[in-house]
């Protein structure tokens, strides 16, 4: 871990870790001392971060499979958006059910559910190829047939066997949501099946002559097989001992963790924790989102669900929720303390600011956090870190409690402030709760910031006083 001493981070810190950023590598950096002369001292909980958290998280981030299954997991998320636009029609006609474009939108159905079918309804398909895919390329196995071995042994496990005998009428429900975490358990398999194989020369090799492309067919067929048999193997088990598909009997294992992430504690637990990482300068949603992203992925897609059959959304905790809502502007939701920055007397924090604002609109805060910055500033440490949980309360208790709408499907992100949020609910409400979130943080950093830039113009003075002396 590189270790920056306190004379490379003068007056001018938020170049400094600008610079760092930039470079991609404010991950590796361990602060030492005082962080832009902001004289804070390492105290016991600090002491206890490092020693103890920080490690873990770092972890965390690192470990292949973790980070494979985030990959993929957001990978879908396009995938998703594109079978929730056929979902805003019936949306916006179950607002209005007495008009003639409700019995337009329920007359014509089928025709509107059918993107959501071939994207949300096959969603496990495509997160078993894209987390074995990415999996596969960590471990340099540069073959992407194994993210087709991945999608070929999820069918295996997904389909029942009673589905053979009418094979045209195929039971398709565990390649949605319900199957997310089969995807997951698959490709990790078939990646490291396949890997053994290589580490152990358990492959064809075919001579330099032949094709690249036919070469890395007989490559994989060893390992294709074994996955085969397993995935084979592991359908009848179910079938016969348990009566059900793989998926149908993972969902009843993970039903109770499934239920319980949905929650106001569990919300809130993940915005702490996302935040705290993010304050010691870890990427705190690349981290926590290895661990929530596929429930909220597979709330989304229930929502979506439900909304495709006339039926009311139930969860809160969705994807969209998590980006649209609790971290909208960008993670501590930091859009009124950019414009904050612009308006300020001290010129470090003005020009970061201005550097900020555009990219802050649009939910892409990381010149911020890193230039000014957040991240160790212990006059930004309360506001940062416990702000955006009470926004997540407060958010939370909004939807469920029916105040506002709850998320009717997925919407793109990286929108300004309130319109992801109007897209997932169709509800105007949800546009002026984001609108909320932004104020009422502006609020919160308010006084927080004016001591912040108290202490930067002292320093600045005293800088310019040195500067005028030598002159």
């Amino acid at each position: 871990m590189k270790r920056i001493k306190r004379e490379t981070l003068p007056n001018q810190r938020g170049k400094c870790l600008f610079d760092y950023m930039c470079k991609g590598k404010y991950n590796k950096v361990k602060f030492n001392g005082n962080l832009g002369g902001n004289n804070m001292k390492q105290g016991a909980f600090s002491r206890f971060m490092e020693k103890c958290l920080m490690p873990i998280a770092q972890k965390i981030e690192s470990q292949k499979h973790l980070q494979a299954i985030k990959d993929g997991i957001i990978a879908v998320i396009p995938i998703i958006i594109i079978g929730s636009f056929s979902l805003i029609p019936i949306g916006i006609a179950n607002l209005f059910p007495n008009s003639g474009f409700y019995e337009f939108v329920n007359t014509n159905i089928n025709y509107f559910n059918l993107p959501g079918f071939f994207t949300t309804n096959l969603m496990s398909l495509y997160a078993a190829f894209f987390i074995a895919d990415s999996l596969q390329k960590k471990y340099n196995l540069n073959s992407s047939l194994i993210g087709i071995t991945s999608v070929l042994c999820h069918l295996v496990l997904s389909v029942s066997i009673a589905d053979f005998a009418n094979p045209t009428t195929w039971n398709v429900s565990s390649l949605g949501a319900e199957g997310l975490f089969v995807s997951m358990i698959v490709s990790i398999v078939v990646v490291e099946i396949s890997r053994l194989c290589k580490e152990k020369n358990l492959v064809i090799k075919m001579p330099d002559s032949v094709p690249p492309m036919v070469a890395e067919s007989f490559t994989i067929l060893i390992p294709l097989i074994l996955n085969f048999a397993l995935a084979v193997a592991g359908s009848i088990i179910c079938m016969n001992m348990a009566g059900v598909t793989f998926p149908q009997l993972i969902m009843k294992l993970l039903a109770p963790a499934i239920t319980s992430m949905d929650s106001l504690p569990a919300v809130m637990l993940v915005i702490f924790l996302t935040q705290l990482l993010w304050f010691f300068g870890l990427h705190g949603a690349s981290i926590t989102s290895s661990v929530w992203a596929a429930f909220a992925i597979s709330y989304g897609a229930a929502n979506a669900a439900a909304v495709a059959a006339g039926q009311a959304p139930q969860h809160v905790f969705t994807f969209g929720f998590y980006y649209g809502f609790l971290q909208v502007t960008g993670s501590g939701i930091t859009l009124g303390l950019v414009f904050l920055m612009m308006r300020s007397k001290a010129k470090s924090l003005k020009a970061i600011g201005k550097l900020g604002i555009v990219p802050s609109f649009f939910g892409i805060n990381e010149p911020v956090i890193f230039g000014a910055p957040l991240i160790m500033n212990p006059f930004m440490f309360l506001p940062f870190v416990f702000g955006p949980v009470v926004v997540a309360g407060l958010n939370y208790l909004a939807m469920s409690t029916g105040l506002v709408g709850l998320p009717l499907y997925e919407a793109p992100g990286f929108l300004p402030p309130g319109f992801q949020a109007f897209l997932l609910t169709l509800d105007w409400k949800a546009f002026a709760l984001a609108i909320f979130n932004v104020l009422f943080m502006t609020a919160l950093y308010y006084p927080f910031f004016k001591a912040m830039e108290k202490d930067e113009l002292r320093k600045e003075a005293i800088a310019e006083g040195k500067a005028n002396g030598v002159a």
